[in-house]
């Protein structure tokens, strides 16, 4: 299991914001997602938004710390990105 994270940079409802990927499957994403407490809700097509209070929650639990380029070509090469304005693959 390989989860990543990038740091916590993106602003958004008064806090800043990490994205939370996997470059295996959504399976692996949700489960360990559900597993450190992120909401559902906090899915958005191909990641987790995740407050930069619980970063650290994650890195503990074994998500790799990652830039976000690194991030978005990790999860383009697995062919699990999901930009905005593309259907998700059938």
């Amino acid at each position: 299991m390989t989860l990543y994270i990038d740091p916590p940079d993106w602003p958004g409802h008064g806090l800043l914001w990490s994205h939370l990927v996997s470059d295996v499957s959504f399976d692996e994403l949700h489960a360990f997602a559900a597993s450190i407490g992120c909401p559902p809700r906090a899915f958005e097509r191909d990641h987790y938004d995740v407050p930069a209070a619980r970063y650290d929650d994650a890195v503990r639990a074994g998500a790799r710390q990652i830039g976000s380029k690194e991030l978005v070509r990790r999860l383009t090469a697995a062919g699990l990105r999901r930009p905005k304005g593309r259907p998700a693959p059938a």
